[in-house]
């Protein structure tokens, strides 16, 4: 399914409800080949605090610090975001935002900056369940068949 968390054009779902607001990709479920979307740039399915990184690349060849703070983007105009990134045993990180972020991405690269400095960054390979708004799809959007 080649559809981004947070896209709104594109996902073949016309009309409005009587919330009369945009239909978004909140999740892609592959195992049931269903894309679930939601209506609403704000909705609680878009919106997460946590992620997990991997293939990671530091600047400097290493990480500053096995925790340490900074300022990440997970998308390409976003303004810097302050988090908190620990480091994990498997070489990945866990990246947690101070404010929630919307629809973070499994595939997108999240970067991580000291100022003006590049400290490095990492491909987002997920949001953990628990960290959802919402963590029962079918409760909260609509399932399409793709």
């Amino acid at each position: 399914m080649f559809y981004t968390l947070g896209q709104r054009r594109g996902i073949g779902v016309g009309g409005v409800s009587s919330a009369g607001e945009p239909w978004y990709v909140a999740r892609k479920d592959l195992e049931r080949n269903a894309l679930i979307v939601v209506q609403g740039h704000d909705h609680a399915l878009l919106r997460q605090r946590t992620l997990i990184a991997a293939d990671l690349r530091w600047i400097a060849g290493w990480p500053p610090a096995r925790a340490f703070r900074c300022q990440a983007k997970t998308r390409y105009r976003q303004a810097d975001q302050p988090c908190e990134v620990v480091l994990l045993d498997h070489g990945g990180v866990r990246v947690s935002f101070d404010c929630v972020q919307r629809a973070i991405t499994p595939g997108q690269f999240v970067v991580f900056y000291k100022g003006d400095e590049c400290l490095g960054g990492g491909v987002i390979e997920h949001v953990p369940a628990k960290e959802c708004a919402i963590c029962e799809p079918a409760a909260a959007g609509h399932a399409l068949r793709a």
